[in-house]
This record gives structure tokens, sequence and C-alpha cells, in this order.
């Protein structure tokens, strides 16, 4: 076999095979080899990485996709080092002198029930360094997990800057152009979540070109986004999208940490290869993160995942979608995916009492919930529940016939089960477990705790907090028999802490993995209760924490009219089984605001909430009609994947549109936000495959059937509808049609 060809990805028995011209050696479910060469590939047909390992250079990834490999100047490791720093003038991420000089040393590959695991090990003659490179697919998906794990095998102390997840220039051919790549990416203020806009590479706020030929020197250019402290997705979403519009050829990638993180888009030089990406967690420049790696100590680096397609923007994160479901924890209470009425939103909002609740849990009951979760205050004496949280003991002042457990009991006994708001991560100011605890629980700079809005941080590294947070979860769970936890996070403690650790970015790295630590215990005791994620909202989006827990809080936007924009995007963040979408109808709204409100919640994961024991009977014969279509649909959702025939929607469009492709039928929302209008919608790839000119799938509405339908077309692959004026909607169905 000639050394600088790509064999083909084979299989001996069960096991996938790497490839090298070489030996190659099998034991078990491990190939290992040994031998140096040009290539290495790993995947299959739908996602085949191919790498290239010299001799006198570091092993670079030469292609994500099946083909010819090309040449690529990004190595696979950037390594920032105190003291070795980077080999060229700049601040990226990338050029870093250590990188530079890694070398190939071995690979190996395993396969475990169908999961492959490639690890390529490269070393560094001056520091000693051991790095890691390690990919993970899962079958049937046209994605890959990749981290990075750094021993320290030399004889001296080594201080760590920066350890990237994921580095590649394999993100344009020969024949590409970076003039013809969009950069997707969401902005994700609070209220304000999940707000896509495609950025031209090239354009004019992207990337110059320098003509790096005349200069003789390589682009310092860098298009970066970073995200802070520990609302990972607080001001940018952790997932983007490369996509060539000529093409089609797009990667997604998002990152899974419930921390800091850093990715950038870098200029190496003119022509194909112009683009490097480089995924990292924390850094130095930017979090104040160094990690000291004693002579035999190591460090992995955040996980990230890959997804390719040459279906453009949107087929990558179809492909991401499939990425997400296989790393999902799965939750036997949870397969239906449960509907859920919390009393927060546009309802309570932090104010339970017995007086309040029981009317609002028959209502709740009446119109089909399945759990009802007591949100913020009822664990409150003070009528401030803010700066209370920490010892989650019931209110005695707001529930005092019978107490909390008067209510409780009536959640069962409307055929309900219960659930209750946490804010475990954090301590108020006047609860007693500010005292209680002891000093070095808590998250600290310069020896003094960090305190935010009448908050102080848990150190989830300190065995007094941990054993505090298991002692109140099992207790609600055994004592009170909670099976559903809202558990939110509304404070985010800055750089981090410096208490035992070298910076305050090295110990919040350590804190928010010993808060994953904590999850994943929890869930494991008890298998028998839904854990929601909530952030304020959706602060903290990402799939460190929700390939751990089952549902996340898409938003506290209180505007049903701005939510409708928020769930027609969460899809691409989210899967559609995991994204709760508010929906809060209140009494006197008209019935398309009604309808409108609710669809916001059936395009994803219905999340109910609102002042059902003031509506009338008609108004709660619409919100049941809502439950009982989410009933309807929820198997489907749950196997979906999302499509948005309009675009990923902006925030002041007027109709907004998202869809879901599943196995039996495809549904799609459509809201209009302003005059009656005919909207036009390409799903060419729902006609019937025997009849090019486009005999289009059967639609049938959805919801809501009790008022007037909106007329339908459909022509040459594009469905007309003909929405209403003001703020309405529809959900529809789409069956294709069959021989």
């Amino acid at each position: 076999m000639d050394g600088g060809s790509i064999p083909p990805i084979s299989t001996i028995g069960h096991r996938r095979a790497l490839w090298m011209s070489g030996v190659l050696r099998c034991t078990g479910q491990t190939v290992l080899v040994t031998d140096i060469s040009p290539d290495i590939a790993w995947g299959d047909s739908g996602l085949a990485l191919t790498f290239r390992a010299p001799a006198d250079g570091p092993v670079v990834l030469g292609s994500l996709v099946p083909g010819a490999l090309t040449e690529r100047l990004q190595p696979l490791v950037e390594l920032m080092v105190l003291g070795e720093g980077r080999a060229l003038s700049n601040i990226r991420m990338s050029h870093s002198g250590v990188g530079r000089r890694l070398r190939f040393v071995e690979h190996e590959v395993a396969l475990e029930s169908g999961v492959s695991t490639l690890r390529i090990t490269q070393a560094d003659p001056l520091t000693g360094f051991r790095v890691t490179s390690v990919f993970v697919q899962r079958p049937g998906v046209a994605a890959f997990q990749s981290w990075t794990e750094v021993r320290n095998a030399g004889a001296e102390e080594q201080l760590l800057q920066s350890v990237s997840s994921f580095a590649t220039s394999a993100l344009l051919g020969d024949d590409e152009s970076i003039a013809d790549v969009e950069l997707w990416r969401g902005r994700s203020d609070w209220c304000a979540e999940g707000r896509w806009s495609a950025l031209p590479v090239a354009g004019p706020a992207g990337l110059a070109s320098i003509n790096t030929d005349f200069h003789h020197h390589d682009d310092r250019g860098t298009l970066t986004t970073v995200s802070t402290s520990t609302w990972s997705s607080g001001t940018w979403l952790p997932t983007s999208v490369l996509a060539n519009v000529t093409s089609g050829r797009s990667v997604a990638f998002q990152l899974e940490h419930n921390g800091a993180w850093r990715w950038e888009l870098d200029a190496l030089r003119d022509g194909a290869n112009a683009l490097a990406l480089i995924l990292n967690g924390p850094t130095d420049l930017d979090h104040q993160w160094t990690h000291r790696l004693a002579p035999g100590d190591a460090f992995a680096s955040i996980p990230v995942s890959i997804a390719v397609s040459d279906d453009g923007h949107q087929g990558a994160l179809a492909a991401l979608t499939l990425q997400r479901r296989a790393l999902r924890r799965t939750n036997a209470a949870d397969a239906e995916t449960a509907i859920v009425f919390n009393d927060y939103m546009n309802t309570l909002m932090g104010d339970p009492t017995t007086e309040k609740l029981l009317p609002l849990i028959d209502a709740a009951a009446a119109v089909g919930a399945e759990y009802f979760c007591i949100d913020a205050g009822w664990y409150d004496d003070g009528g401030a529940w803010w700066g209370s949280v920490g010892e989650w003991q019931p209110s005695t002042v707001r529930f005092p016939d019978g107490g909390l457990v008067r209510v409780l009991d009536h959640i069962r006994d409307r055929g309900m089960e219960l659930g209750l708001w946490l804010e475990p991560e954090v301590i108020g100011v006047r609860s007693p477990m500010a005292h209680t605890l002891p000093d070095a629980a808590f998250l600290q700079r310069f020896g003094r705790r960090v305190v935010e809005h009448e908050r102080y941080f848990l150190d989830l590294r300190h065995p007094a907090a941990v054993a505090h947070l298991d002692e109140v979860v099992d207790r609600l769970v055994g004592e009170y028999g909670a099976r559903f936890f809202k558990l939110d996070y509304n404070v985010t403690p800055g750089a981090g802490t410096d208490l035992d650790a070298l910076s305050a970015g090295d110990g919040l790295l350590a804190h928010n993995r010993a808060h994953l630590a904590w999850i994943d215990r929890m869930v494991a005791r008890h298998p028998e209760v839904i854990f929601e994620n909530c952030a304020s909202g959706a602060m903290r989006l990402d799939y460190a924490m929700m390939s751990r827990l089952d549902l996340q809080s898409t938003s506290d936007q209180q505007d049903f009219r701005l939510s409708a924009a928020i769930s027609a995007a969460a899809p691409a963040s989210l899967l559609p089984e995991q994204a709760a979408n508010w929906a809060y109808p209140q009494p006197g709204m008209p019935p398309e605001e009604l309808a409108f409100a609710l669809i916001n919640g059936l395009a994803g994961r219905l999340y109910l909430s609102g002042k059902l024991d003031g509506m009338s009977a008609p108004e709660l014969s619409l919100v049941t009609e809502a439950v009982e279509a989410f009933r309807a649909i929820r198997a489907d959702l749950a196997e979906s994947v999302p499509f948005w025939p309009l675009g990923l929607p902006g925030w002041h469009d007027e109709v907004l549109a998202v869809g879901f492709a599943a196995p039996e039928a495809s549904y799609l929302a459509i809201w209009n936000r302003g005059v009656a209008t005919s909207v036009e919608l390409p799903l060419a790839h729902l006609a019937h495959p025997a009849h090019p000119a486009g005999r289009g799938p059967m639609v049938s509405t959805v919801f809501p059937a009790e008022l007037p339908a909106w007329p339908l077309s459909w022509t040459d692959g594009v469905l007309r509808v003909e929405a209403a004026a003001g703020y309405a909607a529809r959900l529809f169905r789409l069956v294709p049609l069959v021989e």
C-alpha cells in the first residue's frame, strides 16, 4: 500500500480498524499502531477524519469528510505554556511554541458497544509533555466528540495557560474560497436568547486579507468568541456553524462546558487553507486560568463536539442534533417528555401560598398537567425570598394551615407529581446556612467570600458544601416526595476562586467539574426524579449540563410576543424534547393570542404556566386542547431534527417558522406578528420523491382546531399559508404522500 494514499476504512471482525502504512496489531477491542506514516484515517462513510503525522512536524487534521487529503497548516493541538509562549507574535491561541514542537508517538482505536474512540499521542522533546488527542464517534452520527489530555512526563513543573480541545484548518477544500464562508453564531442575552445571525468571514466584521505573501509573514487576524464565568451562554451560545454558501459544506460545533470558554477563527495565509478553527475552555488571556502541572500530573481539556454536513448550516445543525441525542443521559422517569406546570412565569412570581396554590393546582390538573412545580419562595418566611435561599426548609408563614404538606398532598390527590424549585449552588446572605457552613465551603477571592446580588457561592470542591446539597435533595425526595426539581442559577461569580488554586480561573474550572460530578451522583441516586436546568432562563445552556439533565428552560422572557422568536430558535441549541418553552396563557387574552402563547410551548417541549384558575371555560378549553396536542406529538418530537424553512429566526421578524422532521411525520409551527400575509415556505424535501414536480405532503392543523383554519396550498415544493393578522400562530402536521 502506498504510504501517501488514504486506504479505505475497513473492519476486522467487529472491530473498526484504523489504518497506517505499517504494522496493525489487534488486542481485544483496541487497535494500536506505532509505525509513523504520513496518513491516519478514522471514521465511517459519513464522517471520515484523515490526519497527517509527518516526522518533521506536528500531527494535523487533513480532512473531516471522505476525500483526498490536502496540505494543512494548523497543528492538531495548541498548548500555551508559561515560558514557552507563541512561536509568532500575536494574541491568538494559534502558533503556540509547544504546539509546533509536538511530534507523533502512537495512536490507537477502540470499539465498545458501537462507540469508536481514537487516541493520537504526541510528545514535546523539550518540556516532556505527552499530549493525547481523543476523538469519540457514536454510531450513525456524522459528528464526534473531542478533547485533549496533557501529561507532564518531564522533570520540571509546568504552568499551562490554555489547552485546545480541537484545532484544525480542514475547513476549506482546494476549490473553495474564504469569501464563500459564513459564520453562524447566536447572541444570548437574558430574556433575548438565541439571536442567530450570519457573519461573512471575509466581510467587514470578519477576517481581512492582508496579502501574506507580500509580507512574508502569517496573518495575526482572529475572529474570537468568548464566554466568561459560569454563565456558559450568558453572552454567546456555545454553538456555532461555519457554512460554505456555494458548496453547502458546513461544520457545526459546540463547547460542552458549564463555565468559561473561548473559540476563534484565525487567518493563517491566503489561499485554500486560510482558516483555522481553535476551540478552548478557559484561558489565561481571557479567564485568569493558569494551571500547575507537576511532573507526573495530567490535565484534560473541556469536551467539544463537531458535526459536518454537505447541506448547509441547517444540515450541520441537524447532525449536531443527533449528536446531542447520542450524548444525552437516558432517564426512564422522563421517557414520555412529561408535561410540567410551573407556578412562576406571569403567575405567582415567587409568592406561593396555600390560598393561591390550591385553586391553581386544581386548574392545572384539569387541563392535563402531569407535574406541578412550586417555584421560588416556598421556603421563605420573610417575604423576600431572593436573599434567604439555602436552608430549603418549608415556610410556615406561607402555608399556615397544614403546612406545605397539605399543598403537596393536594398536588398528588389531583393526579400530578410534585416539583420544587431549588437554587442549590448559592446561599443567600440572610440564610442561616451562610453562618453554618465554613468559609472554605464558599468561592473566595483574596480571603473573602465572593458575593453577588445578596448571594454567596458554594464551592463544590468542599465536602461540607456537597454534604449540604446531598442532604437537601435526599430530604426533599424522601420526606416530601419530590419527583421534579427546577435547578436554577441566577447569579454568576466572576473570574472564580483563588482558594486552594493557582489562579481564579483554575479554581473555577475545578469547581465547574465538581459541580458536574455532584450532578452525576445525584441523578444516579434518584432515577425516579426529573431534573430541569435553569439559569435565569437559559444563561447556562450547554451540553455539559444538558447531557446530564432532562430539560432546559429556554428563557425568562415574560412577553409572549417576544418569546416566539426564542422558541423558534431554541432547537438550534437544544434537543426539541429538552427545549422547555414557556407557554403562559392568561385570562382575558383574545383566542388568537392565547393560541399564539400556547404554540410558543408546543414548538419544542410544552412548559405550562399562567393563571389558569382565573380563566373562562372557552379559555380553559383551548389550553386543554394544547396539552392534548402535545401528548399526541411528543413522541415524534423526541425523534425529530429541526429545520427552519424561512431561515433561523430574527428577533424582529414578523413571521417566524420552525419545523421538526420525524420519521413518520413533520411538524411546522408558524407565528405571525404583523398584518395578514401570505407566507411561502420552501419544503421541497417533503415532496413525494416519485413526483419531482412537487406533489406535496398531506397537511393538517394540529393546534388550534377550535379557531379558523388558515388556507393552505402547495405548488412546486412550496407550501403557501395565508396567515391571519395580529398575533396569531398555527401548528401543522405534514405527512408525506405515498403511492
